[in-house]
């Protein structure tokens, strides 16, 4: 009998499947390995030995940890994806779609039409161990998350793109003391949301649904959960019995098409060999510890002495209790008058705050002597509000102050404090006495101590065990430092490499401090973190935890011994302070009797419509939670300044404006609420309005209209703000309208005569191109998204006229006369509300500085007075009795800024940004608060800048990020903290100390005396080929110019030090490598100047320079001066011009040598996957290079010519085997594109897989960058000079490139290069050309160029988050497989952090499709 066996080994189990001929299953296991992947292999296979040990069988293995398995027992591997549709095909050929989940995987499969495979990426969010975390929190497993979630009344929102955010939402939940089924279903209905908008990206799940998976098959609730949101009307649902095999079934089938039987027993021989297997991707770190008698001197070092016991049961007198009700534990200290411990409990949460603490309490009073009491206490953390209105607790504290007075009692000068406990990380800088800017981590990189809980127990340990397998580890794992997720596939990978589990210890523990301080405190130099630092949380009771923080930052700390009891701590010490003679605290006898109900209720008071929770306490006496604002809870509407409101006020005016309705005469137009429409709204409706149309707005934003949209969403990674725009057009379809209009604003109105530029950020200008190409509902509507500019009127009206005119609805028609005065009323609307901004802002600046009040300036952007996007913010600090302004509120009311601000000040939002920063810098009454969406791009360069201004002036910075979910608990404790050290300044008198060289960026010039002194010029390395030649021309050019070879980790760790962690790839990458270099002694930086290019484009490339001169200045090398190379001229250096006339013999060398280096990789991309003798295309490659890069410089035109014809020859003549090969084609980024290391040589890897790679030219980007310039003359009435020579630079790039084209058309094998404007018009077909943004409608373009160049196969790379890319590269790929169904394109993100796992398994999946249709095509 033939015998085929399939082995799935995946993040979290293995699976063996063996089956006969006829695929009928003999033998099957399902196995957890608790990341021992070795050893469950081999323990499976052995178990298995009995029955089939005389049996020989042909074998596949797959899942994400098959490659490891792969090298060790030698067979072949199978890309998981398509060894499950191999098993559906076999098994149920009706299926149109597959929904897998696995432990760290989801996918979805689409079988007809176009086939399709889509996997998560970077994040684990919505997958089994995302459900195994969720189940922790509630002291369950997944099992019993499921057996919960069948008795639910009510679902709330989580966030799922992260299981950190779902984290905080869920304790918010338990905090407020939502049910525990009510949580349990909500976990199961996030997970079902993250997997339709992140892996359907706009393609619907529709016809026969098979779910596969082990989440899916053991858990029928999460399987409900699917069924209702897809519709079971219209879609039908099936689960194969034993669906959680499928994967293993299928690579059990594959096995019998491509592979020749094995015997058992060889197999099981193989296992027992001792093999190395060479897969060693992740780095070491430094050990923690050298000898047991180096961890017991760090022992005794770290004893503090200042922890004095005393037994509870025999003390009388006063007792001062102070609670810490934090997010996944409580805490309790009993203090004696003399500051000595009597009684401390610290116990898991397990969702029941409220009962965890009366049960603490009740364990402290029977242990009490009759003649003790306890007669002050107080309460700090997420329970404080719950907590203390249902026991009566006296005094109630932001936590950050407790754990200031606790680290105050230990050491009296501190001034730094790091606090890391379950689920927040606290960086706390005491300045002056005062808490001067406290850092919480974001809402991402929560994976702090419950992230350590979650990894140990997943290997069957408890923490302490887990840390002290860490401390001798003799390789620990270098993890990176990114979000858990990041993290939990690293770990994977280091698994799969065969890392010990104390190595994987050491390295979560090194990653923990490295999230830290490059994350959370963002730290350059740790000598800036204090003299005095004190470290405290649970998490470093771990003696493997604090021996990291020292290794990294090189200093000795406090540990106190009570590290994880010190928020109690803090409250008993603030309790005893506030001791006012008697307690409230509920009584021994009360606890006893103590019971609570709770009901649900909508607020009703405003259109958020808050979902309630009330609890009703056995005094009569109830607590409110769920309401975002005080209203809610009861509070009167007199007692708040609700008319200082500046985003309530802002709110109304905007959209308060009436409409034609019946009496218009050119029909609806429906206008959504999304994005740029909070700002020109006013604008549009005026506009329309007097052209005689009816104005219809989509409905308020709530989470109903985001789900709404949910399954159109083209990129997982944007902002929210544009992911709720998908739900606003689908509420428009549904109010049948005769068009809706939705612009793309490119340029909005400059207000600020020394701001750079006035551009939208490029999510904000080039959204409407992702609607309409994602959003399927839309081809039953008119849906009109012309790209303008409101530079000015004259602009807007041309450009409008050409847009409408002609315009006919049911008789009647516009002209350019009519829309021309429409244009003019509507530009005097749109100043009217910038007025009516300005005005109010006066009135309530006039109102503070007339009370002596205090106000917050919340800084954002113009959608953020979305209630839906700010969550109530506005509303919660309007509660504290304190007036809210807004950005333009403040910036309107101001002249121009007095310096100039180290970034380039491009964004026109942002302009009024860092002007309202200036002026609360200088007015003592204001604060100011900076909202920040998750996944905005362009806050990691403004943030930054915003920080200076206000620390340069003694003021505290403070950011709030925000997401689809937020619960305000962290929010709260920002701007309480923020509000008591405020108050504390008051109370003592203390001012902070200006550090006005924060704002000291004298721009260094590169004088022609530093040319002509020889001083070394450093250039970031990025296409290595191109820029070997280029350094070679500018070198007899008279630059003494080197460009950087190394790029390693290195490297990647310097560009963390110095750039914010938000930041994207590339510029972590640029910035690391100069810093790197500055820093590593090989140059003399007193001769040293860095170079980079800087386009002036909307993404965030251009302050690139800015952040470098940041890094210098933080590094300590103010004096190197930073060459910015532009072609628009926005800094100019007298050393280095090479736009004069006499620099023009370099230029065109330095033309020559791009073109050079774009034709070498031409030709030797087409050559080395055919190669007949391995390794001569690159040594041809090597020649070629040398000797362009030695004749570079006084080649005539004759040479030039003469040499390109002799490249092409030579590679013509490399002899090549006859075979037909996939052609892949690599898009994307300009710096991960071509810098191999950035994109994990991308090109290596698809060459190992069978493909002819090829990459668009470099030269291409500089054309796209100069056509730029005639698309901005013809759409947004830009310069035509400059439009002039931009197409002068074209014909004379095209000059030069003609003798290429001429040899290449005449070579054999090789294509010739595609001409710029036919590109440009490839990209048409899919996108604006109005989308300049980064590659802009370049990528989009050459994804289409590569389909028609028969190479369909596409890899999209990026870096995560990159925001361009949102746009023409996710936004456009379900237009371009629309338009060319056998485009299979696969979209890649790189990132510190990311796996490479991961990224080589996609590739994998992508080149197994292309193979298949290469041979369906042969065999035509």
């Amino acid at each position: 009998m033939k015998l085929h066996m399939g082995l799935d080994v995946g993040s979290t189990t293995v699976k063996i499947v063996i089956t006969d001929e006829n695929y009928n299953t003999l033998y099957s296991v399902y196995r957890r390995h608790k990341s021992d992947v070795k050893q469950t292999v081999t323990n499976v296979l052995k178990e298995a030995y009995d029955q089939f040990k005389d049996d020989s069988l042909t074998v596949n293995v797959t899942g994400s940890g098959g490659m490891f398995v792969e090298g060790y027992l030698g067979i072949k591997f199978v890309q998981e994806v398509i060894a499950e549709t191999r098993a559906i095909k076999e098994f149920h050929p009706e299926t149109d779609v597959v929904i897998e989940l696995g432990g760290e995987d989801s996918k979805i499969t689409y079988l007809q039409g176009s086939v399709e495979q889509r996997m998560n990426s970077i994040c684990a969010g919505g997958t089994g161990a995302f459900i195994d975390q969720m189940a922790a929190l509630l002291d369950t497993d997944a099992s019993g998350l499921n057996e919960l979630a069948k008795n639910y009344k009510k679902i709330y929102p989580i966030a799922s793109r992260c299981g950190v955010f779902a984290k905080t939402d869920i304790q918010a939940l338990m905090n407020q003391g939502a049910s525990r089924e009510d949580i349990a279903i909500s976990v199961f209905q996030s997970v079902v949301n993250q997997t339709i908008s992140n892996l359907a990206c706009g393609r619907p799940i529709r016809g026969n649904v098979t779910f596969l998976g082990g989440p899916l098959h053991f858990l029928p609730s999460l399987r409900d959960r699917f069924v209702e949101t897809l519709a079971e009307d219209e879609n039908t649902f099936y689960i194969p019995e034993d669906a959680q095999l499928y994967v293993a079934k299928g690579a059990a089938i594959l096995s019998s098409e491509n592979s020749e039987p094995v015997s058992y027993k060889d197999l099981i021989r193989e296992l027992d060999t001792d093999k190395e297997i060479d897969m060693d991707m992740t780095q070491k770190m430094e050990v923690l510890f050298e000898s047991e008698e180096e961890y017991q001197a760090f022992k005794k070092k770290h004893k503090t002495q200042q922890v004095k016991y005393r037994d509870i049961k025999t003390y009388k007198g006063d007792i001062y209790c102070g609670i810490d009700a934090g997010s996944t534990t409580s805490k309790m200290v009993l203090l004696s008058e003399d500051n000595e411990i009597l009684f401390d409990d610290y116990r898991m949460n397990l969702g029941r705050p409220l009962e965890v603490v009366i049960d603490m309490l009740k364990k402290a009073y029977s242990l009490m002597n009759e003649d003790a009491k306890i007669v002050s206490s107080g309460i700090c953390g997420y329970g404080e509000d719950f907590i203390r209105n249902a026991l009566h607790i006296d005094n109630g504290e932001v936590e950050t102050i407790a754990h200031y007075n606790a680290a105050k009692f230990f050491n009296p000068h501190v001034d730094f404090i790091l606090d890391i406990g379950g689920q927040d990380m606290k960086a706390m800088h005491i300045r002056d006495g005062v808490i001067d800017s406290i850092q919480l981590n974001e809402a991402c990189s929560s994976g702090c101590g419950s992230f350590l809980s979650t990894f140990s127990h997943s290997v069957g340990m408890d923490v302490a065990e887990f840390q002290e397998k860490a401390l001798f580890s003799k390789e620990p794992s270098d993890l990176g430092s990114r979000c858990t997720v990041f993290m939990n596939s690293k770990v994977k990978q280091a698994q799969k490499e065969g890392a010990e589990v104390a190595d994987i210890a050491a390295g979560l523990c090194y990653s923990v401090i490295k999230n830290a301080i490059q994350k959370v405190i963002k730290v350059r130099d740790p000598k800036s973190l204090g003299e005095n630092i004190v470290v405290q949380g649970g998490t470093f009771y771990g003696d493997a935890i604090l021996r990291a923080f020292e290794k990294i930052t090189g200093r000795d700390v406090t540990r106190p011994e009570i590290a994880g009891l010190m928020g109690a701590m803090g409250m008993a010490l603030i309790a005893r302070d506030r001791y006012t003679g008697s307690s409230s605290l509920a009584s021994y006898e009360e606890l006893e009797n103590f019971s609570y109900k709770q009901t649900n209720a909508r607020c009703g008071l405003c259109t958020n419509n808050c979902a309630l929770i009330i609890n009703r306490f056995p005094d009569g006496s109830r607590y409110i939670t769920g309401n975002r604002c005080e209203r809610g809870a009861g509070v009167k509407l007199e007692n708040t300044l609700s008319d200082m409101n500046m985003y309530k006020y802002k709110l109304n005016l905007l959209f308060d404006r009436k409409t034609l309705g019946d009496k218009n005469i050119m029909g609806t137009v429906g206008i959504p609420r999304v994005l740029n429409m909070y700002e020109d709204y006013p604008f549009w409706h005026k506009f329309f309005t007097s052209l005689g149309f009816d104005v219809v707005l989509s409905d308020e934003s709530n989470r109903e209209i985001y789900e709404k949209g949910i399954s159109s969403i083209s990129s997982e990674t944007a902002c929210y703000p544009a992911k709720i725009a998908h739900g606003h057009i689908e509420n428009l379809v549904e109010k049948n309208l005769d068009m809706i209009f939705y612009p793309a604003v490119f340029y909005e109105f400059k207000q600020y005569d020394k701001a750079q530029n006035h551009m939208n950020c490029p999510v904000v200008s080039g959204y409407p191109d992702v609607i309409a190409n994602n959003v399927e509902s839309l081809r039953k509507t008119k849906f009109m998204y012309p790209y303008l500019s409101f530079e000015s009127e004259k602009i807007i009206g041309d450009r409008l006229v050409e847009i409408f005119d002609g315009y006919e609805h049911e008789g009647h028609s516009l002209d350019k006369k009519k829309i021309l005065n429409a244009v003019k009323a509507a530009w005097q609307v749109q100043e009217d509300y910038h007025r009516s901004i300005k005005a109010k802002g006066r009135d309530i600046l006039d109102y503070v500085e007339k009370n002596d009040a205090p106000a917050l300036v919340l800084a954002g952007r113009p959608y953020h007075i979305d209630p839906e996007i700010n969550h109530g913010i506005p509303e919660l600090i309007e509660g504290m009795r304190i007036p809210v302004l807004s950005e333009d509120a403040i910036a309107y009311n101001i002249p121009d800024i007095d310096f100039k601000t180290r970034v380039l000040d491009q964004w026109s939002y942002h302009a009024r940004l860092y002007r309202a920063s200036e002026f609360v810098a200088g007015h003592k009454n204001l604060e100011l608060i900076q909202l920040n969406s998750f996944g905005c791009g362009l806050d990691a360069v403004t943030t930054d800048q915003v920080q200076d201004i206000l620390e340069a002036n003694g003021k505290i910075y403070t950011l709030l990020k925000i997401d689809e979910v937020s619960n305000l608990g962290a929010i709260k404790i920002r701007i309480r903290s923020l509000l008591q050290a405020l108050e504390q300044k008051e109370r003592e008198g203390r001012e902070l100390r200006k550090r006005p060289e924060l704002l000291d960026y004298d721009k260094v010039e590169f004088t022609k005396k530093m040319k002509d002194e020889k001083y070394t010029i450093l250039a970031p390395q990025m296409a290595r080929e191109h820029f070997m030649i280029l350094e070679k021309a500018l070198q007899d050019g008279g630059y003494n110019i080197e460009f950087l070879q190394t790029v390693d980790n290195k490297v990647i760790d310097q560009g963390l030090k110095y750039v914010n962690n938000d930041s994207c790839y590339p510029s972590i990458t640029v910035v690391g490598q100069l810093m790197e270099a500055v820093n590593s002694g090989r140059y003399d930086t007193d001769r040293l100047a860095l170079l980079m290019t800087q386009t002036g484009g909307a993404c965030r490339a251009s302050n690139y320079v800015g952040y470098i001169r940041k890094a210098l200045r933080d590094a300590g090398y103010p004096q190197i001066p930073v060459i910015a190379l532009s072609a628009q001229g926005i800094e100019s250096h007298s050393g280095f011009d090479i736009v004069r006339p006499s620099s023009l013999p370099l230029l065109i060398n330095g033309f020559r040598a791009i073109l050079l280096g774009d034709l070498i990789n031409r030709v030797s991309n087409a050559t080395r996957p055919y190669e007949v003798e391995k390794g001569s295309t690159n040594r041809l490659k090597e020649y070629w290079v040398d000797k362009c890069r030695d004749e570079i410089t006084g080649m005539s035109s004759k040479t030039y010519k003469s040499i390109v014809k002799e490249i092409v020859d030579d590679f013509d003549q490399v002899p090549v085997k006859d075979i037909k090969l996939p052609k892949a084609g690599i898009v994307g980024e300009i710096l991960v594109k071509y810098l191999e290391e950035a994109n994990n040589h991308l090109q290596d890897t698809l060459e190992k897989e069978g493909a002819e790679v090829i990459v668009p030219d470099l030269t291409d980007f500089f054309m796209y960058c100069f056509a730029n310039s005639q698309i901005k003359a013809d759409i947004y009435g830009k310069s035509k000079v400059t439009a002039f020579f931009g197409k002068k630079a074209i014909q004379t790039i095209e000059h030069y490139r003609k003798p290429i084209r001429k040899a290449l058309k005449e070579s054999k094998r090789f294509e010739e290069p595609v001409y710029i404007y036919d590109v440009m018009d490839y990209a048409k077909e899919v996108t604006s050309i109005g989308n300049q943004a980064g590659e802009g409608w370049l990528l989009a373009g050459e994804m289409v160029e590569l389909i028609k160049a028969g190479a369909p196969n596409i890899v999209c790379i990026q870096p995560f988050g990159c925001l361009p890319n949102h746009i023409t590269g996710k936004g456009v790929m379900k237009k371009i497989r629309e338009i060319y169904p056998e485009a299979n394109i696969v979209a890649i993100d790189y990132d510190p952090g990311a796996s490479e796992v991961n990224q080589i398994n996609r590739v994998k999946l992508m080149m197994t499709q292309a193979r298949d249709a290469l041979k369906e095509k042969v065999s035509e």
